[in-house]
């Protein structure tokens, strides 16, 4: 079978793709996979056309990966992908619609509001703060409502603050996305699918150096430290593993994603988000989370491109 990778991509993830999608198709390869790896541009569709690949392994982070509309195009040319189909990915790219549905399952996330750029400026920028932080309290967490790495996302702890963390977060996106912060430790929980349902890998622990896990800390040696698996007590690590699959599988996710979760120090859990289409750099949470279960990232990922493929 061959595989094709996708990689690259508009968004402002585009070097993080590109890393991702080599680490992928080297992966695969060594797994005895013909694996190669191009951009969603232009060329593509007529390539699909005229030389359909078994599988695709979507390794775009971004709107173009995540959101679902490559998946429906991809659905249009019948060629099989990897991960969850164009409705579900749309849902989990937005983070508000997400947690929504999280919560009416049940399942703990952080009070949230959503706030577009447009109600934001037309309500008064002052006196919709003011209200967020009536409601909501302090710290806050900003945060872009679609996109991930960290990009735009600032925690506030003064009042003072919250405008510039709001201009700063729709620099990258037209919606904020403001949500209660939670103290705790930040556990990342990888969900996959080797053909008996879907499994949790061994969450993750992450400790940036700067208390905050954002873009720089993600992907820059020697500002974060991780624990692959977790240092959680028995009773945590299973609740942590329960609610990753339980939002898993409240979003009717398929074949693979990852669950951000915070732990508070009274083990409390809450979910933050969850990724359609992790990160496979040498510094991401996945293959960390497959290499502290024992597994051989090629095969892991080998085995789920071959569901794909039958699955058509």
């Amino acid at each position: 079978m061959n595989v094709l990778v996708l990689a690259g991509g508009l968004s402002y993830e585009r070097d993080v793709s590109l890393r991702s999608g080599r680490r992928v198709m080297d992966a695969l390869r060594t797994a005895g996979i013909d694996a190669e790896m191009r951009d969603a541009d232009v060329s593509l569709l007529p390539l699909l056309a005229a030389d359909p690949p078994s599988a695709i392994f979507i390794a775009l982070h971004g709107s173009t990966g995540e959101d679902g509309s490559l998946r429906g195009v991809l659905e249009l040319c019948g060629v099989p992908y990897l991960g969850p189909d164009a409705r579900s990915a749309r849902l989990a790219w937005d983070k508000p619609s997400a947690k929504a549905v999280l919560r009416e399952a049940g399942i703990a996330t952080p009070d949230w509001v959503a706030l577009p750029h447009d109600r934001f400026s037309e309500l008064g920028a002052v006196a919709v703060l003011d209200r967020v932080v009536a409601r909501l309290g302090l710290p806050l967490m900003v945060k872009p409502a679609h996109g991930g790495s960290g990009l735009g996302a600032i925690a506030v702890h003064e009042a003072s603050a919250l405008p510039a963390a709001m201009v700063g977060c729709f620099a990258y996106d037209q919606t904020a996305l403001i949500e209660r912060y939670v103290e705790g430790v930040d556990v990342a929980v990888s969900i996959l699918d080797l053909g008996d349902g879907a499994i949790a890998m061994p969450p993750v622990e992450i400790v940036p150096v700067n208390g905050v896990y954002d873009y720089a800390a993600r992907y820059t040696a020697g500002l974060t430290t991780w624990h692959a698996p977790a240092r959680l007590k028995p009773e945590v690590h299973d609740e942590v593993v329960r609610m990753a699959l339980a939002a898993h599988h409240a979003l009717g996710l398929r074949d693979l994603s990852r669950v951000d979760l915070i732990v508070t120090q009274e083990g409390e859990c809450t979910v933050l988000e969850v990724n359609v289409s992790p990160g496979m750099t040498e510094t991401s949470l996945l293959p960390m989370a497959v290499q502290a279960a024992g597994l051989d990232l090629g095969e892991v990922l080998a085995q789920i491109v071959r569901r794909a493929a039958v699955r058509g």
